[in-house]
């Protein structure tokens, strides 16, 4: 009986923890204003926060900015509960580069943290990632 009870108990966690997994962030689809504000790790410099506007929905809701010069791919995206985590890989003029992201949803809003560490040089920049809906997408 107590073995049956451990099985069962087993499948319902599983079950539930894989249906969080699969799960939508409370994030509402739209146009998205977003800061971002970098820093060069290891020394002073640090770049003025960029602003720029993003449609983002359900189907797409990682911030990316469009670098010229770079071809980047994001993989390996996971959402658990309102926070999204994923992966990129970048090539470019400049050699390639590689980074992980977290953004967490509230609804309208979204805090977050992106580091993009370059191969070549090892060089570690961190941005930190604030959004807020702005309205409908056009």
């Amino acid at each position: 009986m107590l073995r049956k009870l451990i099985v069962i108990s087993i499948v319902i966690l599983t079950s539930f923890s894989i249906a969080i997994a699969g799960s939508e962030p409370d994030m509402q689809e739209g146009k998205w204003e977003i800061t971002t504000k970098t820093e060069m790790v290891g020394t002073s410099m640090s770049m003025p926060p960029m602003i720029r506007t993003q449609c983002l929905t359900k189907k797409d809701f990682v911030p990316q900015d469009s670098q010229q010069g770079k071809e980047c791919k994001i993989t390996n995206t996971k959402v658990m509960g309102n926070t999204v985590t994923w992966t990129i890989k970048c090539h470019g003029h400049g050699g390639a580069a590689t980074g992980t992201g977290r953004i967490t949803y509230s609804g309208s809003s979204f805090e977050g943290k992106f580091e993009m560490i370059t191969d070549q040089s090892n060089m570690r920049m961190i941005s930190h990632m604030s959004g807020h809906r702005l309205g409908d997408c056009k």
